[in-house]
């Protein structure tokens, strides 16, 4: 119908908007964010731009979830405003038909969203703590002063001293270093080169032409040792993420059947999106309503409280199933059949406009119950 294909060609040239709109504010406030961190050293500089990316697909599903509920909202109102609504429903076009519209724009999203939330999240979230913990250590070993005395890694009182530094080779020249072993004693070792190596999972200083002195300060039972070549390790197995240790990395399919509360409460949410925004979607079509003649936009602020009430809703019942104070389907349902219900309920107190609202309501439940 004519109606159809005007509605969609609008609320699709809207979503764009308002998508770019949104995409754009939590972009700039992430990068500001990251860029602080990066300043603290909480997170490699030289990693900031792809986080950035990462953290932007992490946060698609739930910008697609706003943009189509903000997008029907504005374009619903806006028909209402200009009596557009008005001059269709005495046409007999019932606001229940807009519904089938309404689905036709927001089923799209919610498979975009599902495939996002099922597939494409779990490996965006490992690659991007990947990412960011292999640069951080890459970072950490390339912070190499000359001159000046530096710890290295957080074990045995380790202290180093380079003479010259080769920025671009990565050699040092004429090392010191000293170090305590689990018995107390002192190792102070001297070499001629030295280079920082990270494989097989090992951060290690390389060194190369030297002697190792060890023994305890105050007697004189050091023992010197010449060496061509010692290895020492900074720290064994670098902190790469575990697809398994995080449950927002973990796979779907590893989800499904899982009995770990925590896996459940994932599961939980990754399902709750592509749900929530159909029923978002169809609960925009009475929360647009607009009265011309008083100018009030109460609509949009109970539209922004019923958002919250839903999603904050989510986020609590995926905390008590992670707790283990609720089973999946108890945190799964309850806000879904919510929300459900109470667009029904307004779609119904929507097409008796000629009743005052709450007095609509009860004969909307009264005709439900029967």
């Amino acid at each position: 119908m004519i109606y159809q294909r005007n509605f969609l060609k609008e609320l699709s040239l809207t979503a764009m908007g308002i998508f770019a709109v949104l995409l754009a504010v939590l972009v700039s406030t992430q990068a500001i964010n990251l860029l602080g961190r990066a300043a603290d050293g909480r997170v490699a500089v030289d990693a900031v731009t792809a986080l950035v990316g990462f953290w932007v697909v992490g946060m698609t599903p739930l910008l697609l979830v706003l943009t189509a509920y903000i997008s029907i909202l504005t374009v619903l109102t806006r028909y209402w405003r200009d009596s557009e609504m008005s001059v269709w429903l005495s046409c007999g076009l019932a606001l229940k038909q807009w519904v089938a519209p309404v689905l036709r724009f927001a089923i799209p999203f919610a498979v975009l969203i599902a495939v996002m939330q099922l597939w494409i999240m779990p490996w965006a979230e490992l690659k991007s703590r990947e990412f960011a913990e292999l640069l951080k250590q890459k970072q950490e070993l390339s912070l190499v002063e000359a001159g000046e005395f530096n710890t290295l890694g957080r074990r045995n009182g380790r202290v180093y001293f380079v003479d010259t530094f080769d920025v671009d080779s990565g050699v040092m020249k004429n090392l010191f270093l000293r170090e305590q072993d689990d018995k107390g004693n002192d190792n102070i070792i001297l070499a001629k080169e030295g280079t920082f190596s990270l494989k097989d999972n090992k951060r290690t200083l390389e060194l190369s032409n030297g002697y190792r002195y060890s023994g305890t300060p105050g007697r004189a039972d050091y023992n010197q040792v010449s060496f061509e070549h010692l290895s020492l390790i900074i720290s064994t197995v670098p902190k790469i993420v575990d697809p398994i240790a995080h449950r927002r990395t973990i796979p779907t399919a590893e989800l499904f059947g899982s009995s770990d509360a925590q896996h459940q409460a994932e599961l939980m949410w990754r399902l709750s999106l592509p749900i929530s925004v159909l029923i978002l979607s169809v609960l925009a079509v009475p929360l647009s309503y607009f009265n011309p003649r008083t100018g009030h936009t109460y609509n949009i602020l109970i539209a922004i409280g019923l958002y919250l009430v839903y999603q904050n809703g989510l986020t609590f019942l995926r905390n008590a199933v992670e707790d283990g104070k609720l089973n999946f389907w108890l945190g799964m349902l309850p806000m879904h059949i919510l929300i459900a219900a109470i667009a029904i309920i307004l779609l119904r107190v929507r097409s008796m406009p000629a009743q005052p609202f709450w007095q609509a309501v009860k004969m909307s439940l009264k005709s439900g119950v029967k």
